[in-house]
């Protein structure tokens, strides 16, 4: 894959409008929300933070990865979940509130997990006359196309409240019209390498999307997290943002590495399907045990 210079025209507004669209949905709330019911948060971001890098390493290792393809799929790991989650969380009866406070705790910590984890990533597989260490004026740059949209979002929505929530629907559009538009410029761009790599990079990111998907569900399980609150994790992690990966991949100002933009593009597609397939599993017999006064009152908050 190949950056072109519409797409990497397009790609900071992209993800200037993503970032705030999801600082639209957010208040100050949902990061307090930590310090009041902090057991599922920390949870969920412990198996999004230590566990999915960890079983994505053993995937990319496992099946061979070219060593682009390898830091790709790790970026993608390092990605934090997801917008689209929220809709999965709500139709899978998840815990709403708690994915909106996962989105937003781990949007400000992947600010420095990601270059971390992608810098460690690039030691690792690639050799170190290839290695783009992300230095700090480029950690600065993911700061401003990151967190500073979402800051604007949840200023806006705090100003105009009403206004915040009329646009928070057409901006979670046009955020997944953009996903669906960079993926499909990118793939037409070089089908052909799409092609030669989606056997080994297809397989590898289905099966690191399903333990994504099963390690968010059953690692709260194993601890005793209510079920609701459990479907909320799974989705969180199992969804991760796509956009982001793919747009850092492509960027001539960060990575600028296009074949590394292969798996998010690939588990973007992907993701859909298996959210899909999972959030049927886990809300097709709802438990009488599970009433309302077993969860936390954040969780009926939305």
């Amino acid at each position: 894959m190949t950056a072109s210079p519409l797409l990497t025209a397009i790609l900071p507004i992209a993800l200037g409008i993503i970032m705030l669209g999801l600082g639209l949905s957010l208040t100050l709330a949902d990061f307090t929300r930590v310090v009041k019911y902090p057991r599922p948060v920390i949870i969920g971001l412990a198996c999004q933070i230590v566990l999915l890098p960890l079983v994505c390493f053993l995937i990319a290792n496992g099946f061979g990865l070219e060593s682009a393809l390898a830091v790709g799929l790790m970026l993608l790991a390092a990605s934090p979940g997801g917008t689209t989650a929220n809709l999965f969380s709500h139709l899978a009866h998840g815990d709403v509130a708690l994915n909106i406070t996962l989105t937003a705790v781990n949007s400000l910590i992947a600010i420095l997990t990601m270059p971390l984890l992608v810098n460690l990533s690039l030691a690792w597989f690639m050799a170190s006359d290839q290695a783009i260490p992300l230095q700090f004026a480029k950690v600065m740059q993911v700061f401003a196309i990151v967190l500073l949209p979402v800051a604007l979002g949840m200023l806006i929505r705090r100003a105009a409240p009403t206004f915040a929530a009329r646009m928070e629907k057409p901006m979670k559009l046009v955020a997944a019209l953009f996903l669906a538009f960079t993926i499909a410029l990118a793939l037409a761009k070089d089908w052909q390498t799409v092609v030669q790599y989606a056997p080994v990079v297809g397989g590898a990111a289905l099966l690191f999307n399903l333990l994504s998907l099963g390690v968010g569900y059953w690692v709260p399980r194993l601890l005793n997290i209510p079920r609701r609150q459990a479907i909320a994790i799974g989705m969180e992690i199992g969804i991760h943002n796509g956009t982001l990966a793919i747009a850092l991949a492509l960027s001539p100002s960060l990575l600028n590495n296009p074949t590394m933009a292969v798996p998010a593009a690939l588990y973007s597609l992907i993701m859909f399907f298996t959210a899909a397939v999972f959030g049927w599993w886990v809300s097709r017999t709802r438990p009488q045990t599970e009433v309302a006064g077993n969860t936390p009152k954040q969780a009926t908050g939305d």
